[in-house]
Parts: C-alpha cells; structure tokens; sequence
C-alpha cells in the first residue's frame, strides 16, 4: 500500500482537459524528483533534430523518461512541467510528440507553456523542466 497520496484536481467551474490537470495535491510520504531543463541533447552531447520541433520534442521526453526510470518513476507521476518552445513554434507539434512517447495519462500533470526569443544554444526549438513524486522508501 503507498505511504502517499497523489490528487489530481480539476475543480467545476474550471476547464476540464485531457492534456492537464489544473491541480494536484500530494500528502504523506513522498520523495520529490525535480527535473531540470531537458532539450534535444543526446547522451553524447549531440543536438538530435535542428529544425525539426517534434524530433527534438521527443528527445527531450526521451531524456525525461530516462531520469524518471533512474529513480524508478513514470510519466504518471509527474506533477508538473514547465514547457519552454521557441517563439513561433507550434505546441500542438509537441503535445501530439508527448501523446506518442509518454500516452494519454488518465491523470496528466500540470502544464505551463511559455514561449522565448531563443536558447543559449540558438538550434535548441525547446526545453523542458519538471517535478514528479514517488513513494519515499527511505
């Protein structure tokens, strides 16, 4: 049995979507992961997909996926992301990209889209940083 609780929270009154949640409260004992600004760079370093939004949208969940599974997490217990795109870019492109890698999760997590001029790296289309909850074993 877990030792915490995770609530998604959609309120009436509020909009009801299948693509986030529009809160979530979490109680008992849990482990927080928070995950820091993933974009298209691959284990080697490498830009995966100049130019191309859904390709380097799929590395970085790739990368995502990747240091949930290192702390024995899922796409399901993400809280939130916070979704950074390159001004003119189209999210849609990105949402059908998460659709395809992560699936439709009957919970999803709370979502922020912000759009900026460009990234440090000036190729980059994206970047994407989290937080998501597990039970804490410790």
């Amino acid at each position: 049995m877990s030792t915490f609780r995770m609530e998604h929270k959609n309120p009436e009154g509020l909009f009801q979507s299948k693509a986030f949640s529009q809160a979530i409260t979490v109680s008992g004992k849990a482990k927080t992961i928070y995950i820091g600004g993933q974009n298209a760079v691959n284990a080697s370093g490498e830009l995966v997909g100049p130019g191309d939004l859904e390709v380097q949208t799929k590395q970085a969940l790739h990368n995502i996926a990747t240091i949930l599974a290192s702390e024995h997490a899922s796409f399901a217990n993400l809280v939130k992301l916070n979704i950074y795109l390159v001004s003119g870019s189209d999210p849609r492109v990105g949402y059908k990209a998460f659709l395809e890698i992560a699936g439709e999760l009957e919970h999803p997590p709370l979502v922020t889209v912000l759009f900026v001029s460009e990234f440090a790296r000036p190729s980059v289309l994206l970047e994407i940083d989290g937080i998501a909850v597990i039970e804490d074993n410790d």
